[in-house]
């Protein structure tokens, strides 16, 4: 193993700020009242509690009353839509999202599938975006909620959001985003946005993993995902991570306070890599080119396992992926690159650079010094390389 580490995976997970990390300490050692009590250690946690509310609202667009605090991303998701299903359902069955939607999404509608709802999976194009035309002619009188990410975990891809937050506020459908990789990384006003209800998650902007949020637009009730003692205005039971939260709130907070000098500066480094990758024969960027997350960088290199790829990688140091972190022990190709048809031998050989306002350009020298190679070692033991460079396909 080198002693040299490069982290590019921040989509996956990112490295707790000092100032999440300092926000958060007084309320894991001093200030560790339960904010539901009525004595003064309790109520400053609830003080804390209130104040994150605030913060995150803020970062976001929102009321601070929007705002209901989970305990991951993925608990956000499930929430919304299931809690919008069960509050449509006397209207209707029917729900539109992507092909390309992360698994606490697409694997809560197919269990709502198997409860008899109707699920309209919108197709995107080869750049991983869904057509605001295939969305406005897929709305139906049933249709009860539309669900589709901000952004792509795995290629990066940007979706036209306020565009089709429109077309459902126009149709009077409940829209819902995933915005967990988005937050903290490009501007978000879900006023602006149209937008009904949206995720997010800590720890994809340097904040704490095991905490979440979920904005509900004002008036827009869904029912409850966990029953128990109110918390969360009698909306989310579960006595608050007052701790998680706030570093949530803190990292936030700063992550928008900096997100425009962060954004021209991982989005150069960013391009810098693509360029310098793309030299590689036989490689592409998958997702838009454009339209994309500042720091995500996706390839597919031809002729190569994904896989060993990153085990490669890692022996050289580098921290990478090849595709999303919570399906990274699947051997099957991404559902994602197969949806930007991508045939199935080519997804196999995905991976995934994300980086931060962490990263540094010598992280990046070390990256595209180190990954050609590594491509060139591994197809020359594979005996499909040797088929391609025969014109074989």
């Amino acid at each position: 193993m080198t002693a040299r580490r490069v982290y590019a995976d921040n989509a996956g997970t990112t490295a707790l700020s000092k100032t999440a990390l300092d926000a958060m300490m007084p309320y894991l050692t001093e200030s560790y009242g339960n904010p539901s009590a009525i004595y003064s250690l309790g109520r400053e946690a609830k003080k804390a509690l209130e104040g994150a509310r605030v913060k995150v609202a803020a970062a976001i667009g929102a009321l601070p009353e929007e705002i209901y605090f989970t305990g991951s991303g993925t608990e956000a998701d499930n929430w919304a839509i299931r809690g919008a299903a069960e509050k449509g359902s006397k209207k209707g069955k029917h729900i539109i999202t992507s092909a390309i939607e992360h698994h606490a999404v697409s694997h809560t509608l197919e269990y709502l599938k198997k409860q008899g709802f109707e699920i309209t999976m919108l197709p995107v194009d080869n750049l991983g975006r869904v057509s605001p035309d295939d969305l406005k002619n897929a709305i139906r009188d049933d249709t009860i909620l539309i669900t589709i990410m901000m952004a792509n975990n795995e290629i990066g891809a940007i979706q036209p959001v306020t565009e089709l937050g429109r077309l459902a506020r126009e149709k009077g459908v409940p829209f819902h985003t995933d915005a967990v990789q988005a937050a903290g990384h490009i501007p978000i006003d879900v006023k602006a946005m149209n937008i009904d209800m949206m995720s997010i998650a800590g720890h994809k902007f340097r904040g704490p993993k095991g905490v979440g949020a979920l904005y509900i637009k004002k008036g827009n009730y869904i029912p409850p995902l966990l029953y128990g003692g109110g918390q969360e205005s009698k909306r989310r039971s579960s006595t608050e991570n007052v701790a998680g939260i706030v570093g949530l709130a803190a990292a936030l907070e700063e992550a928008t306070a900096n997100m425009a000098e962060n954004m021209k500066r991982v989005s150069a480094m960013r391009d810098r890599l693509i360029a310098e990758l793309l030299k590689i024969p036989f490689s592409r960027l998958t997702g838009d080119p454009v339209n994309r997350l500042p720091g995500t960088a996706s390839f597919v290199f031809e002729c190569v396992e994904g896989e060993a790829m990153i085990l490669t990688l890692d022996n050289a140091g580098i921290c990478a992926s090849s595709g999303s972190a919570c399906s990274s022990a699947s051997l099957d190709p991404s559902h994602v690159l197969l949806a930007i048809g991508l045939a199935h031998e080519v997804a196999h050989g995905s991976v995934r650079l994300s980086i931060s306002e962490c990263t540094t350009d010598e992280d990046i020298d070390y990256i595209i010094a180190t990954l050609p190679p590594i491509v060139e070692k591994l197809r020359a033991m594979s005996p499909l390389w040797e088929d391609r460079m025969n014109g074989k396909f």
